[in-house]
């Protein structure tokens, strides 16, 4: 069974869209585990908050450099914790050639309004971060748009050979490999790509390796 580590970040505010992904990899782990492949999903919810010697960021960064994907939704704000798992999960890319990135924006019309001018700034430094990365950024609008877009891209990765399906064949008197659910909660033409070596993973998303 080939396991896939896919790290998801996002800052408190995104809670239920966190929910719903885990939901969404619980599904797409039923349809992939007959192939040989075990998407195992890590969020912040799943890390023990208790006195260690380290702080609990510092953990978050291991497994950020431990993941095959790095998926971040970003919202009305990007807090500096996200904005470090991002950088972890660049730097990461810069020595390893992996994670994967894909990064989501939510977008259900943010005016000034409704989000305080601290939170808006630091959501457009980030965009603008992304821009100057030459990484383009998907924007969705519901949960069931952002399940869309990203099953989309899992579906690439294993088209392109990057997600290898191995057909389980399970050895005689070895249990066979299982999914539980925490219970919280075809080649498409999308955008989304890996930042890095060069991918055709749809119109105008083609992106080359190690030139940032």
């Amino acid at each position: 069974m080939k396991k896939q580590k896919i790290f998801l970040a996002s800052s408190s505010e995104l809670e239920q869209d966190r929910k719903e992904f885990e939901n969404f990899i619980y599904r797409k782990n039923k349809d992939w585990v007959d192939k040989g492949v075990f998407l195992d999903l890590v969020i912040w919810e799943d890390f023990l908050d208790a006195l260690s010697q380290t702080r609990l960021q510092d953990e978050y960064n291991k497994e950020i450099r431990q993941c095959d994907i790095f998926v971040m939704l970003f919202y009305t704000k990007v807090g500096k914790y996200t904005e470090e798992e991002f950088e972890t999960a660049f730097g990461q890319f810069k020595a390893t050639s992996k994670p994967f990135i894909f990064t989501y924006f939510k977008d259900t019309g943010i005016t000034t309004g409704n989000s305080n001018e601290k939170d808006l700034t630091s959501l457009r430094a980030f965009q603008e971060k992304l821009n100057k990365l030459g990484h383009f950024c998907p924007v969705y609008k519901t949960i069931d748009d952002l399940k869309l877009k990203f099953n989309q891209q899992l579906d690439k990765l294993a088209a392109n050979g990057f997600i290898k399906f191995e057909p389980c064949h399970d050895e005689p008197g070895k249990p066979a490999v299982t999914q539980t659910h925490s219970g919280k909660g075809d080649n498409v033409a999308g955008n989304q790509t890996k930042i890095g070596r060069q991918i055709n993973m749809g119109p105008n998303s083609t992106y080359n390796e190690n030139n940032f």
